[in-house]
């Protein structure tokens, strides 16, 4: 028979690794860490100290040292929103998104319960056409049929007649790259943030010539408030889905003025949609373009009331939620990392069709007169620079509010009228092989834990929201 060290020898390294760990004395309070950051794909290691003492008589309350944990060190979660990246985390991230969006639908979170009143709406606003791309097809119709086959200027041609399924990995691939306008692509998505702040600053005006004020006014009588996702297509360019709401001058507690309704806010919004535009500053290698949103604008109001039209509160709330945890892989945006030369984009798992963007602004990151838009610093995601979840001040709670919240309620919030003084540092961050499957598996039963309790609440009749 073969000896113990043989036998070991014959297991994987991952095996090899995970028993290691389990005949570690310290091997129950690993577990317990790895538990309380929920199975995190990707812990940070932190080392370090806290020390909480009374302000007053300055007696030490609580003291804590990594030197008595595993290796010395603390993990903590990664917070990582790509489902791709760190499920476990990123599922903590979407529960966060869908009651930060929620509240500022119904209340709560110190948002008051009245706020389903104000006129809510929920707006669609899309990139512009940059050349046609291979649609998905609905109900067996086919691509861009033609009734004449035409060809471009590069002899290809500007139609296709076949039926694609949304799996198909030319949905989203232009007719033709060469026709295709990849530098407006670019130069759109850069200034994708200017012109959501000129669009918003629109609405207002809109909103104080229809009720016959002066626009400087405006804030003295109303408070727009709104959270929006931007989204990648199948063609690698973002559309915008926000919810739009309409306040009082002093916030969601404020009800809005009589004018305000949410026809006026729906007129607002489209005309504002329709006319604002953004110029870039003229290059002499690209010239200058004018940026506008796309012509497919869609404004749906939210219903207060079960017997009113209009979408649901909570099905918004869940679709801002699922998406925000998608990787670049599942959403055709680019790479989930920040590429540092040339020849990174090759590396990249991605369709030609996005290379091509990606390489687009690197060319265009290196001219003088666009170096303020850091388009290499931003090729991954094709320009865009802006966060795929962003809502202004007073919609609702924000993320850090919402982890706070989370601690004092799991017992980690500072003890009141009391000094801490921390101090960590960095040690790295991951798994060995062995942790690395301990951890998956631990996830694993904290969401099967999570299903079956959601599914006691949905027969018991409870509430089923996302926790």
């Amino acid at each position: 028979m073969l000896d113990r060290a043989a036998r070991l020898r014959q297991l994987s390294e991952i095996d090899r690794d995970a028993i290691r760990l389990a005949q570690d004395p310290q091997f129950p309070r690993w577990l317990e860490q790895i538990t309380a950051t929920g199975g995190c794909a990707h812990p940070v290691h932190l080392a370090g100290s806290t020390t909480t003492r009374d302000a007053t008589t300055g007696e030490i309350l609580r003291h804590y040292d990594t030197r008595n944990e595993p290796g010395e060190r603390l993990l903590v979660r990664c917070r990582n929103r790509r489902a791709t990246v760190c499920a476990p985390c990123s599922r903590l991230h979407a529960g966060d998104t869908f009651h930060l969006v929620r509240a500022g639908l119904i209340g709560g979170k110190n948002v008051p319960d009245d706020v389903r009143e104000h006129p809510r709406l929920f707006v669609t606003l899309t990139a512009p056409s940059f050349g046609p791309v291979h649609r998905a097809s609905t109900a067996g119709k086919r691509c861009r049929p033609r009734r004449h086959a035409a060809h471009c200027s590069h002899e290809r041609p500007t139609g296709c007649s076949s039926v694609h399924d949304p799996a198909d990995s030319l949905v989203g691939q232009p007719l033709c790259t060469d026709c295709y306008d990849y530098v407006a692509h670019v130069l759109w998505h850069a200034h994708a943030g200017q012109l959501w702040d000129r669009f918003t600053r629109a609405v207002r005006r809109r909103l104080a010539v229809a009720a016959g004020l002066p626009q400087s006014h405006f804030p003295d009588h109303a408070r727009l408030s709104f959270a929006k996702v931007a989204e990648y297509q199948k063609r690698a360019a973002i559309h915008v889905h926000a919810v739009v709401r309409l306040d009082g001058p002093a916030g969601p507690a404020d009800t809005p003025p009589p004018w305000g309704t949410a026809d006026r806010l729906t007129a607002a919004v489209q005309a504002a949609a329709r006319s604002v535009v953004v110029r870039t500053p003229y290059s002499p290698a690209v010239g200058e373009h004018a940026l506008r949103w796309g012509g497919q604008i869609d404004v749906r109001p939210l219903r207060a009331r079960t017997e009113d039209y209009g979408l649901t509160d909570d099905a918004v709330a869940a679709y801002v939620a699922k998406y925000v945890t998608k990787g670049a892989s599942e959403t055709a945006a680019g790479a989930d990392w920040r590429l540092s030369s040339w020849d990174d984009i090759d590396a990249v798992p991605a369709s030609p069709h996005v290379r091509v963007l990606m390489r687009t602004c690197w060319r265009l990151g290196g001219l003088t007169e666009l170096e303020p838009l850091r388009l290499r610093s931003w090729a991954h995601t094709f320009g865009f620079r802006g966060h795929i979840l962003t809502k202004s001040r007073a919609y609702s709670a924000t993320y850090a509010a919402l982890r706070a919240e989370r601690a004092a309620h799991e017992g980690h919030d500072d003890v009141p009228g009391a000094l801490t003084d921390a101090s960590w540092r960095y040690l790295g961050s991951g798994h060995t092989p062995g942790a690395a499957l301990i951890a998956a598996g631990v996830a694993e039963d904290i969401a099967r834990a999570r299903e079956i309790a959601r599914g006691e609440l949905r027969a018991g009749g409870g509430d089923s929201e996302r926790s």
